[in-house]
C-alpha cells in the first residue's frame, strides 16, 4: 500500500471507520498520484481551458475541439513510461491502446496516433533494445487496429538511460450531435461492460506508476504491467461506435488505470450520484479471482457504457454480433456512495454481502496536496568550447541521432490506413484530411534540454515549437494537449521545475489563444537518484483549408529565402553543443512571447492573402509562398539543410542578411546554430518578394536562393560549402546503423 498515515487518517474520518482490506485496496488506487494528480491539481490550475474553438476542455477522457460546423476533435495524450521500462513492447502497445480507448470513449472514430519518444543513448544495448521493442509494440498495435500512425519524435540522452519515455497522443472525429461523456447522469441506469475479459494483469499498475523504478522492477513490478490484444480492440472499436450510432448511451468511459474501481466511482461521482457493482456479474479470465483482484484489475479492451435498462437486449446483440464478452455489472443509484456486493454470500439478514461500501467522492476526489517547492541551485559551471568548422559541426549534428531521419521508425507504421494523410512523417507537423475543404494538423514536441536548464523559459518553448510546427503547415493553431514527464514530486526542487514549466506553457498559451484541453501528468521518472531531463511533451491540433497547406522542401530554383524572426546569440542548451561537445549547459534560449506570436500570425497572414493579394492561382504549387520550415533544434544551419535535403536542390544564403537582436557581435557559429524561437523559413517565388517583405510587419528578410546542388553560406568570416549529398549521407541510414 501506498496510503500515508495522513490519508488513512482522512479515510478513517470520511468514513467513521477503518476501511476494509478491498475498500483499502481501492482506495490505495485511487489516491495514487496517477490517478488523482494530488501534487501536481493545484498547479494545472494555472493553465487556461476555455477558447472560440473549444467544446470540451479537461476533466474527460480527451478534449473536444470545433473544426468545422459538423465536425469536432477529439483529443487526448497520455504517457506508458513506466511500463515501457519493464516490458517495452507490452508497455507501448497497451499504450496505444490506452489512448484510443480514451478517444472512443468521446464518441469518436480515432483518425490519427502520434507518438513522443525518448530513450539513452543508441551506444548504450539496453537503450537500443527498448527502442526496438517499443517502436515495434506501436507499430503492432497500431497497424493492427487500423489507425495509422503519423507523427512524432524521438530523442536519445544520456538521462533517459534507465527511465525512457513513451507518450502517444490520439485524435478522432465525431459529429458534434453525436458527442459523449463520462457521466452517469440517471438513477436506474445500468452499467454494460464489454470487451475483454477481466484478468490478474495490471494490478497496481497505476501505484506502480506512482513510484520510483529500482534496479528490481523489471521482476518485481512485470505484473503490474497490462496485457494488450489489438486485435481485441479493434472489435471494441467497431462495436462500441455502433452502440454509440444506435443507442442513447447516456455515458461512457474506458478501463484503463485504476480498473473498474475509477471508472464506475468517476462516472457517478461527476453527476453527484452512486453506483451499485454486482462483483459476480463481471466476467473473468481467470478463476479463483478475489474481489481485491477484480476490482483493481487494470485488463486491457474494456469499456463501460450507462444505458437505460431497455436498451440491454440491443447493445447485447451488438456485443455479440462481435463476438465481445458483455454483462451488467451494477446500476446507478441516488445514495452517493459506490457498493460493491458479493451475492453468492448472504449478510445475516440474508441480503447480499456488502464487501464495499464508500462515498463516491473519497474514490473520484482525493484531497490534493500543496508539497514543499524550492528553487535549486544554479549549476554556475561553464565550459567555454572552440568551435569547429561550421561545415563539419552542420554534418554532425545532421548525422545525430536526435535530428537525422527517424525513417527506421516511421517506416514500420502504416500511417497511409484510412486514407487521410496528406503529409507523410517526416515534415514539421502531420496534416490529416477532413472533408473536401479542411484539414487537420497534429504536432507532438518537446526540448528537454531547455527545459532542464530553464523551466520556463523551456515549457513555453516546447507550446512555441509545436505551434510553431503546425503554423508551418499553413493550419491555425486551435488547441494544446500536453503530457508532463518529471521526477519525484515529493522532492521540493522537481515540484519548481514542476511549476515553472507549466507556468511558462500557461502563459504562452493564453496569449496565443490556444487553450489547454487535455492532458497528463507523469512523475517519479526516476530509477534510485537518477532523474530523467523534465520533458513537457505538447501536442497543438490546428485547422488549415487544403489550399493553405504547405511543407518544408525546397521546389523550385530561383525562389527566394526569407527569415522571418530576429536571432539571438543563444547557443546554450542547443543541439550543437549536445551533438558537437557533449554538453547541457547555461541558460536555454528566451522565450519572448509577443515575438513568437507576431512571427506565427505574419505567416498565417500571409498565407490567408497568398491566391488572393499576390495572385489568383488556387494551384498550390505556383502560390507565392513555396515552402516554410520552423527553426528549432539546430537552428538556421539545419533548418536549411533539412529543406535542400527533403527537395533535392541547394541554396546561396549570405548570413550578413539575418535579422539580429542585441547581438551585433555574434559570430558566424552562434548565428547558424542558436535555436531562438520565433523563426520561419519562407520559400517565395522571386517576382513576388518586394510585396511579401512589404507585407510582413516583422523582423524579415531575403537572405538567399534556392539554387544548385550545395548548400553555400557566406558570412563575417567564414565560407561553407556542402553538397546537398553530402547532406543527404549524413542525415540518412544513422539510426538504421545502429539498430542492424
Amino acid at each position: 500500500m501506498t496510503l500515508t498515515d495522513s490519508e488513512i487518517d482522512y479515510i478513517e474520518q470520511m468514513l467513521g471507520r477503518s476501511p476494509n482490506e478491498l475498500e483499502e485496496g481501492m482506495l490505495d488506487i485511487m489516491f495514487s498520484e496517477h490517478c488523482s494528480y494530488k501534487s501536481s491539481r493545484p498547479i494545472l490550475g494555472l493553465f487556461p481551458t476555455e477558447g472560440e474553438n473549444i467544446i470540451l476542455g479537461p476533466g474527460d477522457d480527451a478534449g473536444m475541439v470545433s473544426i468545422t460546423d459538423k465536425l469536432a476533435l477529439a483529443v487526448g495524450i497520455e504517457s506508458h513510461n513506466h511500463p515501457s521500462a519493464i516490458e517495452p513492447y507490452g508497455g507501448a502497445g497497451t499504450g496505444i491502446g490506452g489512448i484510443l480507448r480514451d478517444i472512443i470513449s468521446m464518441g469518436a472514430m480515432p483518425i490519427a496516433l502520434l507518438d513522443s519518444l525518448r530513450f539513452g543513448p543508441l551506444e548504450d544495448q539496453k537503450s537500443r533494445y527498448l527502442f526496438e521493442h517499443v517502436v515495434k509494440g506501436i507499430s503492432d498495435y497500431g497497424n493492427r487496429v487500423g489507425v495509422p500512425t503519423v507523427g512524432g519524435e524521438v530523442e536519445f540522452d544520456e538521462s533517459f538511460r534507465t527511465n525512457p519515455l513513451v507518450n502517444v497522443m490520439c485524435a478522432g472525429i465525431v459529429e458534434k450531435d453525436n458527442i459523449v461523456k463520462g457521466i452517469a447522469p440517471n438513477i436506474g441506469d445500468v452499467f454494460l461492460l464489454m470487451g475483454g475479459l477481466t484478468g490478474r494483469d495490471g494490478i497496481h499498475g497505476v501505484t506502480f506508476a506512482s513510484e520510483e523504478l529500482t534496479s528490481d522492477s523489471e521482476i518485481e513490478d512485470r505484473p503490474a504491467v497490462q496485457v494488450g490484444d489489438p486485435f481485441t480492440k479493434k472489435k471494441v472499436l467497431e462495436a462500441s461506435l455502433e452502440i454509440l450510432e444506435n443507442i442513447d448511451v447516456a455515458g461512457v468511459k474506458d478501463l484503463g488505470g485504476g480498473g473498474l474501481t475509477c471508472c464506475i466511482s468517476e462516472l457517478v461521482d461527476k453527476c453527484g450520484n452512486g453506483a451499485l457493482v454486482d462483483l459476480n456479474s463481471i466476467p473473468l479470465r481467470e478463476d479463483g479471482m478475489t474481489p481485491y483482484e477484480v476490482m483493481l484489475s487494470e485488463s486491457q479492451e474494456r469499456m463501460v457504457f450507462v444505458i437505460n435498462p431497455k436498451y440491454v437486449d440491443e447493445a447485447f446483440a451488438i456485443c455479440d454480433k462481435y463476438e465481445l464478452p458483455r454483462a451488467i455489472i451494477g446500476e446507478v443509484t441516488d445514495t452517493k456512495l459506490m457498493v460493491v456486493e458479493d451475492t453468492t454470500k448472504k449478510d445475516v439478514n440474508g441480503d447480499n454481502r456488502i464487501i464495499a461500501n464508500m462515498p463516491a467522492v473519497l474514490l473520484a476526489d482525493p484531497p490534493s496536496l500543496n508539497r514543499e517547492i524550492r528553487t535549486p541551485k544554479k549549476d554556475r559551471n561553464y565550459v567555454a568550447v572552440e568551435n569547429p568548422p561550421i561545415d563539419q559541426s552542420i554534418l554532425k549534428i545532421l548525422s545525430s541521432p536526435n535530428i537525422a531521419t527517424k525513417k527506421w521508425v516511421y517506416k514500420q507504421y502504416d500511417h497511409e490506413v484510412q486514407v487521410r494523410t496528406i503529409v507523410k512523417p517526416g515534415d514539421d507537423a502531420a496534416v490529416l484530411k477532413i472533408d473536401d475543404e479542411n484539414a487537420v494538423v497534429l504536432s507532438c514536441d518537446c526540448n528537454s534540454i531547455h527545459t532542464k536548464l530553464s523551466p520556463y523559459d523551456g515549457g513555453a518553448g516546447s507550446v512555441a515549437e509545436a505551434i510553431r510546427n503546425v503554423v508551418s503547415m499553413g493550419a491555425e493553431p486551435y488547441a494544446v494537449v500536453d503530457c508532463l514527464n518529471f521526477g519525484n514530486p515529493e522532492n521540493p526542487e522537481i515540484l519548481w521545475q514542476f511549476k515553472q514549466c507549466v507556468q511558462g506553457m500557461a502563459d504562452l498559451a493564453e496569449k496565443f489563444e490556444t487553450p489547454v484541453i487535455s492532458g497528463n501528468v507523469s512523475f517519479y521518472n526516476e530509477t534510485e537518484g537518477i532523474k530523467i531531463n523534465p520533458s513537457p511533451t505538447v501536442g497543438v491540433i490546428g485547422v488549415a483549408g487544403l489550399n493553405n497547406i504547405r511543407t518544408m522542401e525546397f521546389k523550385n530554383e530561383g525562389d527566394k529565402i526569407l527569415i522571418i524572426g530576429a536571432t539571438y546569440d543563444e547557443i546554450d542548451g542547443s543541439e550543437y553543443h549536445r551533438a558537437v561537445h557533449g554538453l547541457e549547459q547555461g541558460e536555454a534560449p528566451k522565450i519572448r512571447i509577443d515575438n513568437e506570436i507576431k512571427s506565427s500570425k505574419s505567416i498565417l497572414k500571409l498565407l490567408a492573402n497568398d491566391n488572393g493579394e499576390f495572385n489568383s492561382v488556387e494551384n498550390i504549387s505556383n502560390n507565392t509562398v513555396t515552402a516554410i520550415h520552423d527553426c528549432s533544434a539546430g537552428g538556421i544551419a539545419i533548418a536549411l539543410s533539412e529543406m535542400a535535403i527533403s527537395g533535392g536542390i541547394g541554396a546561396e544564403v549570405d548570413l550578413s542578411n539575418i535579422p539580429i537582436e542585441n547581438s551585433e557581435d555574434i559570430n558566424d557559429n552562434n548565428l547558424l546554430f542558436s535555436e531562438s524561437h520565433g523563426r520561419y523559413l519562407v520559400t517565395v517565388k522571386s517576382n513576388e518578394l518586394k510585396n511579401v517583405l512589404d507585407y510582413i510587419d516583422v523582423p524579415c528578410a531575403c537572405i538567399g536562393e534556392v539554387k544548385g546542388d550545395s548548400l553555400k553560406i557566406s558570412g563575417y568570416d567564414n565560407n561553407i560549402n556542402v553538397l546537398v549529398n553530402d547532406l543527404k549521407d549524413a542525415y540518412n541510414g544513422v539510426i538504421e546503423q545502429y539498430m542492424t
